[in-house]
């Protein structure tokens, strides 16, 4: 395949490992990315995913014995850059972990060829049937991908696991705070984490009781001097769970856990709220934490 360029603009082709061609002119090179201008916008293109690199330059009259066409440039060779790629656009291909962007397929005639399309024999009805090669029209925009959960004022809703939940005006959703709980959701706390709350994905085929008392092992496992205080049967969210209270020790710290496992579409959600027991604020805190798993609602649907 090829992208189509305009005619008498310049475009080196370079071509991929996968066997793709891109259409463009190279104008930065940065962190193993080359960064090419394409009539569609710019592009950034992994260097280890280039095979080579034809640059194309004015035509001219190729010397007795010599070939036509210039030999291909190695993409290890660095071009002087001419214009970084801001922060936007390295994000951009950093998330998307795309190598460059898909390219147009190729057309039978350019842009700039200004041939007229031949005109075959009249048909039975007359009309001359005309053929033109033009290019097929371009493969349709990707639909953005579904929204998986948001935040609006002090609900959290997760559209993928269709739960929401209320989150207190001092939490924040807080990143790689899941170790202690596999198969993470989201986490959120505190911006210190002298709070967390965590909602872990149990995809099982054991029962309520069952699912419960692993989770709960692997919290004896996390802490030190861990103690179970409390557990019991109860109901969040319309659905049987079951609850833990506990305290243990980590990260030199002295922690009131709550543990609620709960059913929810054949499958179980498990959330851990913690917070600091050798703290003023620990009722508080508690109390936040309690209306957090409280609150858990399932009416949602998804997205």
């Amino acid at each position: 395949m090829a992208a189509v360029c305009c005619a008498g603009v310049r475009a080196d082709e370079i071509r991929l490992k996968d066997g793709k061609k891109l259409y463009g002119v190279i104008v930065a090179y940065e962190d193993n990315m080359f960064k090419v201008k394409t009539d569609f916008g710019y592009v950034l293109v992994e260097k280890d995913k280039i095979a080579s690199i034809i640059p194309d330059t004015p035509a001219q009259s190729p010397a007795k014995n010599e070939p036509s066409a210039k030999p291909a440039t190695n993409p290890d060779t660095k071009p002087a850059p001419v214009a970084q790629p801001n922060k936007k656009e390295k994000a951009a291909a950093i998330l998307t972990n795309a190598s460059a962007r898909p390219e147009l397929p190729a057309a039978n005639k350019s842009v700039g060829d200004t041939t007229a399309p031949a005109i075959k024999a009249p048909t039975a009805s007359g009309r001359p049937v005309v053929s033109t090669n033009s290019a097929p029209p371009p493969p349709p925009k990707e639909e953005p991908p579904a929204k998986r959960d948001e935040i609006q004022g002090n609900l959290y809703t997760n559209y993928e696991f269709a739960f929401r939940m209320y989150k207190a005006p001092s939490w924040q959703i807080i990143d790689g705070t899941g170790q202690a709980l596999p198969n993470a959701i989201v986490a959120m706390g505190t911006s210190n984490e002298s709070t967390l709350l965590v909602v872990g994905h149990e995809k099982t085929k054991e029962s309520l009781e069952q699912t419960a008392q692993a989770a709960e092992k692997r919290l004896q496992d996390v802490y030190d001097n861990y103690r179970l205080i409390s557990q019991r049967k109860t109901v969040i969210g319309g659905q049987p769970a079951l609850e833990y209270k506990y305290r243990g020790m980590a990260d030199e710290h002295d922690w009131s856990g709550t543990l609620s496992v709960v059913e929810h579409r054949g499958e179980f959600l498990t959330v851990v709220g913690m917070t600091y027991a050798d703290s003023d604020l620990i009722q508080i805190q508690e109390n936040v934490i309690a209306r957090a798993i409280a609150s858990l609602d399932f009416n949602v649907n998804g997205k």
